[in-house]
């Protein structure tokens, strides 16, 4: 884990899922796993936030709040997909209203693989963002923002067609 100045806060964000990543997100608030240890602390604000902790496949309501949180939060930010729904759709994959993983709203630094993702790797995938947060914190100082911008570009609107509407 890279040095930082500031402890690293995070937003949980439960697209639709089953709820099963989302109990072991909460299990590594836990003494038994205890996350704080790193310093690391849950907010529910997106202002506030430096990591933003996405669990559950993302459908056509859940894009805007999505790209909405994302875009509150200040750089240089990092996003963790928690299981597999998350990374790819999972088992809703194939639902008439599921359009895949989050990096289809936006872009993901770090995937945690799992169903459901146990706390351990969570743990670990939000150490690694850190390290992420510490090379665009980087980037940032060393007015390298052209290249964090087109790194955070936004993917397209799903489901909009020609008129721009779903």
């Amino acid at each position: 884990m890279s040095f930082m100045k500031k402890s690293p806060w995070i937003i949980h964000y439960d697209g639709s899922s089953c709820n099963g990543c989302d109990i072991e997100v909460l299990a590594c608030l836990t003494p038994l796993y205890d996350v704080e240890r790193f310093g690391i602390v849950n907010t529910g604000n997106p202002k506030h936030a430096d990591i933003f902790v996405v669990t559950g496949s993302v459908n056509a309501q859940n894009v805007p709040v999505i790209r909405q949180i994302y875009s509150q939060m200040p750089e240089p930010k990092a996003v963790v997909a928690v299981g597999i729904c998350a990374n790819s759709g999972g088992v809703f994959r194939e639902c008439y209203n599921v359009i895949g993983g989050v990096d289809k709203a936006i872009p993901v630094d770090v995937y945690v693989p799992g169903c459901a993702a146990r706390p351990e790797a969570i743990i670990d995938g939000i150490v690694r963002a850190l390290d992420i947060l510490e090379e665009k914190r980087a980037k940032l100082k060393s007015g390298k923002v052209e290249e964090l911008e087109e790194q955070d570009g936004l993917p397209p609107e799903p489901f909009a067609n020609k008129e721009g509407t779903p």
